[in-house]
C-alpha cells in the first residue's frame, strides 16, 4: 500500500512539473553572413559635411514573388529593398538622400499643383539587386513535444557609381539569414504560423553590412562645393546647414587640375589641383537641398572671380 502510494505521488509530481514547463515557445534570430547578430545603427547625430545619394533602381533578380500578374515596375520585394536601405543610410546622419525610384510619380503630383521641381544631381548613385531569396520550413514531433523553424536567406548586390566618372567605386554582396523557432510540450500552447516579418529581416540583415561599406566609401572621398556668386555684393558658394556647412568653417579652395586621358582605360581623368585659398563661412541660407548657399569671406589666398569655373572647395 505505501509502495503504491509512493508511486502514485511520484507519477503526479512528475505530471505537475511537466505541465509547470509545458506551453509555446518563440525566438526569432536575425544574422548576417558572418553569424553575428544584426544590430540596428541608431540615428547618429553627425556634425560633418554630408553627401549626397541617390538609389537608382533595385530590381528583383530571383524567382520570388513573381507569379502570373507580376509587374517588373512595381516589384514589392525591391521596393521593400530600397526602403530598407534608404532607412538605413538616413539612421547614420551622414547622407542627403534623393528620390529616384518614386521621382515620376512625385513629378506628376507636383505637376498637378501647377509646380515644377528641380533636377538635383546626386554626388553618388546606388544600383542594387535582389541575387537570393529563399523561405523553408522545418520541424520535429516528439512523444510529448513538437517544434517549428521558420528560415529565409536574402543576397543582395550593391554597386555604388560616382556620378561626376561613371566609375564603380565600390561593389559587394551580402547575405543574411532569419529565423524563428517555437515548440510545445503536451500539446498545449500553439506552433508559430506563418511569419512574413522574416522576409523583412532577411535583406535587412544581407543590407547591413554594405551600408557600412557604402558610408566608409562614400566618407573617405571629399565632399565638394562651387563657387555661385563672387562679386562686390559678396562670396556665394553651394551648400548651406543641411549639408553640414555651418558658421565659422574654414574651407579650401583647390585650382582645378588638368583634364587628361588615361591609356590604360580609355578615360579622362583630373589631376590632383593645388590649394590656391581658404575660405570662412559667414552665414548659410536656403531652406532646402536645392537651394541652399552660404556667404564666404576669402581669409587666405586669392581666386579669379572672371574663372570661378576653374575652381572647387573640397573639405579635404
Amino acid at each position: 500500500m505505501k509502495l503504491t502510494k509512493f508511486l502514485a505521488i511520484a507519477i503526479l509530481s512528475v505530471f505537475a512539473a511537466s505541465f509547470i514547463s509545458c506551453g509555446s515557445t518563440a525566438k526569432t534570430t536575425v544574422n548576417k553572413v558572418d553569424g553575428s547578430l544584426n544590430q540596428e545603427v541608431k540615428a547618429q547625430d553627425y556634425q560633418g559635411l554630408k553627401r549626397t545619394v541617390a538609389i537608382a533602381r533595385f530590381s528583383n533578380e530571383t524567382e520570388y514573388a513573381k507569379g502570373a500578374f507580376y509587374d517588373k515596375e512595381n516589384d514589392p520585394v525591391g521596393k521593400q529593398a530600397v526602403d530598407i536601405l534608404s532607412a538605413k543610410l538616413a539612421a547614420r546622419g551622414k547622407f542627403i538622400l534623393l528620390e529616384r525610384a518614386d521621382a515620376d510619380k512625385i513629378q506628376a503630383e507636383v505637376e498637378k499643383n501647377g509646380g515644377s521641381t528641380q533636377k538635383v544631381p546626386a554626388d553618388y548613385l546606388i544600383i542594387g539587386s535582389i541575387t537570393e531569396f529563399g523561405r523553408k520550413t522545418t520541424g520535429e514531433v516528439g512523444f510529448v513535444s513538437r517544434s517549428k523553424t521558420q528560415t529565409v536567406e536574402a543576397g543582395v548586390s550593391l554597386r555604388l557609381v560616382d556620378v561626376r566618372t561613371g566609375q564603380v567605386i565600390y561593389s559587394e554582396e551580402g547575405h543574411g539569414e532569419a529565423e524563428t523557432n517555437s515548440s510545445t510540450t503536451f500539446g498545449m500552447g500553439g506552433v508559430q504560423g506563418y511569419d512574413a516579418t522574416l522576409s523583412d529581416k532577411a535583406i535587412s540583415a544581407a543590407i547591413e553590412k554594405l551600408v557600412d561599406n557604402i558610408e566608409q566609401t562614400c566618407m573617405d572621398r571629399p565632399w565638394k562645393s562651387y563657387f555661385l556668386s563672387y562679386d562686390k555684393d559678396g562670396i556665394i558658394i553651394a551648400g548651406g546647414a543641411k549639408q553640414g556647412v555651418k558658421v565659422g568653417s574654414v574651407l579650401p579652395v583647390y585650382e582645378r587640375g588638368k583634364q587628361v586621358k588615361n591609356p590604360q582605360t580609355g578615360m579622362m581623368i583630373e589631376l590632383p589641383g593645388k590649394q590656391v585659398a581658404k575660405l570662412t563661412v559667414l552665414m548659410v541660407g536656403g531652406s532646402t537641398v536645392t537651394d541652399e548657399y552660404a556667404i564666404v569671406d576669402l581669409t587666405e589666398g586669392s581666386v579669379d572671380s572672371a574663372k570661378l569655373s576653374n575652381y572647387v572647395i573640397q573639405d579635404k
